[in-house]
Formats: structure tokens, C-alpha cells, sequence
């Protein structure tokens, strides 16, 4: 990847890079625990990405999140 398309993010364990198109999280997840190749289905992150998506929209509404 050419520069300028990584980001550093910051959490609670430290600096990470980043592309700029990836979550923090999963990259986290991937990097500490690799426990298998097993993955999740399809349906379940699907349902998974419905409940985040109404909860960030519910804080949203309550000014808890901008609209970032």
C-alpha cells in the first residue's frame, strides 16, 4: 500500500496503524487472538451489525455520538 492510505489510531492497548478503510477493532482482534481459523457465520454478523448499527443510532439521538 502506498503512504496516505494508513491511519494511527489510538486505544486502550496503545497506538495501531491502520488502512484507512479498517476498524481498530478488528484489526486488535485479529492481531491478539488467533485462536483458529473458525468464523463466524454470515447471518450472525449480519444480525451483529443490525444491533451496533441501532445502538450507535440511539446514542446518536440522545447526543451520546456524533454523527461521525
Amino acid at each position: 500500500m502506498t503512504k496516505g492510505k494508513f491511519r494511527v489510531e489510538l486505544d486502550s492497548m496503545g497506538e495501531v496503524m491502520v488502512t484507512r478503510d479498517s476498524y481498530t477493532a478488528r484489526k486488535r482482534a485479529v492481531e491478539n487472538f488467533p485462536i483458529s481459523g473458525v468464523r463466524f457465520p454470515s447471518r450472525f454478523m449480519r444480525a451483529l451489525e443490525l444491533i451496533k448499527f441501532s445502538a450507535a443510532g440511539c446514542n446518536q439521538e440522545l447526543g451520546l455520538l456524533s454523527a461521525r
